[in-house]
């Protein structure tokens, strides 16, 4: 037949190692991830995420409860958003889990207070909004776990 190919076998002993591979020892270039490694953070206002001032709020946010669901208001998904300027003065912007929960006139009242004093903080607003609306995809996953969702 055509275009057969034999293939051949050959026993041995020992098989010769390879030579290894020799570097020279080369001056290092400048180690880049070192310098990187060794820089301080970058200064953080105290009203920033991860700011003093800021935590702080978050904080105090962690402790208010919904009187209906054992989780804070913070985990709930409740606070869209929090902005503190460089004179402490904090805008909190929430929902309510419903238009009608049983505590829409008190909570806003009790995270202007609550906020209002943590150290460092001046004045609070608290803006209660309605859209978007809450749902429980905006809990955090620790609140999911809380409440057996997860």
């Amino acid at each position: 037949m055509t275009g057969e190919h034999k293939i051949m076998i050959e026993e041995v002993d020992a098989v010769e190692a390879p030579p290894k591979a020799r570097v020279e020892e080369a001056p290092r270039e400048r180690d880049y991830l070192e310098g990187f490694l060794s820089q301080k953070p970058a200064d953080i206002s105290a009203g920033e995420p991860g700011g003093d001032l800021y935590d702080a709020i978050i904080d105090a946010l962690k402790e208010i409860y919904d009187p209906e669901i054992p989780v804070n208001i913070y985990d709930l998904g409740l606070i869209y958003g929090v902005d503190v300027t460089e004179g402490g003065h904090a805008v909190v912007t929430m929902t309510l889990t419903t238009p009608h929960c049983p505590v829409a006139e008190s909570m806003p009242g009790e995270v202007e207070l609550r906020v209002g004093a943590v150290p460092g903080v001046g004045d609070v607003e608290v803006n209660l909004i309605w859209d978007p609306p809450w749902d429980p995809g905006k809990m955090s996953d620790e609140a999911k776990l809380e409440l057996g969702m997860l």
